[in-house]
């Protein structure tokens, strides 16, 4: 570290390694980001692979919009410019995480590849794992919990992905989970077995 006056300047390679810190926790990390419809089961999806991953000795942290628009993006809107930044951010923090050596999983809609490739490019693209949680609009409509698609049919909600605003399907994502006619268990076993390749410290 280098003092200047009262100021104190961390240089990064003097911090230790994402390298060093992978193989301390044995494993490579990397960035999940799951995108897919509101109501698809990102999130469900997710909390099961973070059990499943941590009970075979992976470490990782889960990013969604509750526990970040809480705190670190709290105060942001949902107009097109704040989503966009609250991407970034996330993207951001992730790519903190993965230089600890930590395996992020992220559920966002992220709805536009525009706005997946911000993310992407701030990650870096070989570190960045595209899932997309394929579940067709009227399943998720039907699974609707919070009701937000009965209130986005009734105009309540402006700029609802998939009914008044346009999800675009990622074309080549690294991983495809289709959730039509499965459980969360079979959804969740796949996904964690496709991901295991990208994040084993054989990979290292």
């Amino acid at each position: 570290m280098k003092a200047e006056g009262n100021n104190v300047y961390s240089v990064f390679d003097e911090i230790i390694s994402r390298k060093e810190k992978e193989a301390f926790l044995k494993q490579r990390s990397r960035v999940v980001w799951m995108t897919g419809l509101s109501g698809s089961g990102k999130t469900t999806l997710a909390k099961y692979l973070e059990r499943k991953l941590l009970d075979n000795g992976y470490f990782t942290k889960l990013l969604d919009g509750d526990n970040v628009r809480s705190g670190l993006n709290k105060g942001l809107s949902f107009s097109e410019a704040d989503r966009q930044e609250n991407i970034r951010r996330i993207a951001e923090v992730s790519k903190l995480f993965m230089d600890g050596g930590i395996i992020s999983i992220n559920c966002f809609v992220s709805p536009t590849k525009e706005i997946r490739t911000l993310a992407s490019d701030i990650v870096g693209t070989e570190d960045f794992i595209e899932v997309f949680i394929n579940t067709p609009l009227e399943e998720c409509e039907k699974r609707d919990v919070k009701g937000l698609y009965k209130k986005a049919r009734a105009g309540e909600i402006k700029d609802f992905t998939g009914i008044s605003a346009p999800f675009e399907a990622p074309e080549h994502p690294s991983i495809e989970i289709q959730t039509k006619g499965k459980t969360i268990e079979e959804s969740g076993e796949e996904l964690y077995e496709k991901l295991l390749p990208f994040i084993s410290d054989q990979a290292l």
